[in-house]
């Protein structure tokens, strides 16, 4: 059959590994089921094709042992479904037919909505699964497996899906790879089709403009970043996820400056909470946010467990502009960081395919086909921070930020590329950074505590902070504010006044 045959002659070990993956989920849903028993929804479009055409190799290889006499597979038995609809592109439906027509596909062609023409076919026919093209990204894949049940309302069917871990990139690498015919729209810019009034072709792919609005574009094939595959999709204007940033990010002192933003910063290791190490990093990037203005509202250890990171995250990312998390990132068994980031936003992991090529350049092929969970990320939140000094990109979910650093030299370089980032692309905001005057003292907490409680009534937009190195050591008071100086000397000598001449000294 030429279609395994063209998969095993080439030299791409993912595509292979995807191919097997999804051949044997055909088969297995060929030995559950009769042919009479599954169908197949084609709708023309670049997934639906792929579908068709590892059906074909499916069911080959599924009755090999019955010896094929014409060695190939000409005539599919297994009833393909087609919902013709009028605001379908008339490409769509000349390649559909097409299809139909150079493969003998027994198609039912039906005018209907998807949910009612189901129903009708469901009572006519003896279908109990139906092959479907979906990807994990696709708005309907939410909840899906290989093998899922229809949803509640909708008419009883099994719902079998061979290709859900597929990425953009896998399914042309199959299609180039086994030159198999596409619909020519993907040839005019467009990568993800569906009706004639909500697709465009993607603006990503634009060569040229003209002013008769006939611009030229590159083939579908030729989109570098998968996960834009859908940004031909024409759509009410809704707020952008992952790449608002919080506040504005500008040189002049403006009211956003001198606002309070807040940060909890949560670290993901059992090795801290047996006390086996110190929270160094923790430590540090509280003094990191502290330098740019930010008010540290919490920080925390929790467990390595995917439970405790998604409870932590969830209650921190809804109170707090920004949560940075770190720890807990790897191909551990430990490393759950990820995976309770995604249940804290009520999405799952999926496959990232840019992820994967930099984890691919940097560990080589210790991780190869669909085996890496690192390349697993929330799905439908996640964007990836680039940075030239960075091996692999950092990962921001909405307002969570994911760092990689295992030891503070790894955190101060992604910090520094955080501030870069954000001095560029408006990542979060450097706020007006915090003013300082810290006194020292030999006297004792009783005879300054009363003062230091007026004090803080006196200047509530002050920080107040009062600390020891030890019990005979000085009391070392800290004064802290945005930019007003004037206002922390002012609460300074007014707590000096208050004591003998000499009873604070500056701590430079």
């Amino acid at each position: 059959m030429e279609i395994d045959k063209a998969i095993k002659e080439c030299d791409d070990r993912r595509l292979k590994t995807k191919y097997n993956n999804a051949i044997y989920v055909i088969q297995r849903a060929l030995a559950l089921y009769s042919i009479e028993e599954v169908a197949f929804s084609f709708n023309g479009g670049k997934d639906s094709t792929v579908l068709l055409h590892l059906l074909r190799a499916g069911y080959y290889l599924h009755n090999k042992e019955q010896s094929l006499s014409n060695g190939g597979l000409a005539d599919s038995p297994i009833r393909t479904i087609y919902f013709e609809s009028p605001s379908a592109f008339p490409e769509i439906n000349s390649f559909t037919h097409d299809m139909a027509t150079t493969y003998g596909l027994e198609m039912e062609i039906i005018t209907l909505d998807f949910k009612s023409g189901l129903e009708g076919l469901l009572k006519a026919k003896p279908i109990r699964a139906i092959f479907l093209g979906v990807r994990i990204g696709d708005p309907t894949a939410v909840g899906q497996e290989q093998f899922s049940p229809s949803s509640p309302g909708w008419p009883p069917f099994m719902r079998v899906n061979p290709i859900l871990d597929w990425s953009y990139r896998d399914v042309w690498s199959f299609i180039l790879t086994c030159k198999v015919k596409y619909c020519s729209l993907y040839d005019q810019g467009y990568t993800s089709i569906g009706s004639i009034y909500d697709t465009v072709p993607n603006e990503l792919l634009c060569i040229s403009h003209s002013s008769s609005s006939d611009g030229k574009f590159k083939p579908a094939y030729l989109l570098s970043d998968g996960r834009l595959e859908r940004a031909g999709r024409v759509k009410k204007s809704a707020p952008s996820v992952g790449r608002t940033p919080v506040g504005k990010v500008i040189d002049g002192v403006d009211s956003d400056k001198n606002s309070m933003l807040t940060a909890s910063v949560i670290a993901v290791g059992d090795e801290i909470l047996s006390g086996s190490v110190g929270d160094d990093l923790g430590l540090l990037l509280c003094q990191k946010l502290h330098s740019i203005g930010w008010t540290v509202s919490h920080a925390a250890v929790v467990q390595n467990d995917i439970d405790s990171v998604a409870e932590e995250v969830e209650r921190r990312k809804s109170a707090n502009d920004m949560v940075f998390v770190f720890g807990g990132v790897g191909p551990l068994h430990s490393d759950v960081t990820s995976a309770g980031v995604a249940k804290a936003f009520g999405v799952r992991l999926a496959p990232d395919e840019e992820f994967e090529e930099y984890l691919r350049h940097l560990i080589g092929d210790h991780c190869t086909g669909d085996r890496n969970e690192m390349a697993q990320l929330p799905e439908g939140i996640t964007e990836l921070l680039h940075h030239e000094k960075l091996p692999v990109p950092l990962i921001k979910c909405q307002n969570v930020i994911m760092l990689t650093a295992t030891n503070v030299p790894e955190l101060e370089k992604e910090w520094f590329c955080l501030i870069e980032l954000t001095r560029s692309n408006g990542l979060f905001t450097l706020m007006e950074p915090y003013v300082a005057k810290r006194l020292s003292t030999f006297l004792p907490d009783v005879e300054t505590a009363r003062p230091l409680s007026e004090l803080c009534l006196k200047f509530p937009d002050l920080k107040i902070v009062c600390r020891r190195k030890s019990r005979s050591g000085p009391l070392i008071i800290s004064f802290e504010g945005k930019q007003d100086l004037a206002r922390i000397e002012s609460a300074t000598e007014a707590l000096c006044n208050k004591f003998h001449s000499g009873a604070f000294s500056e701590v430079k």
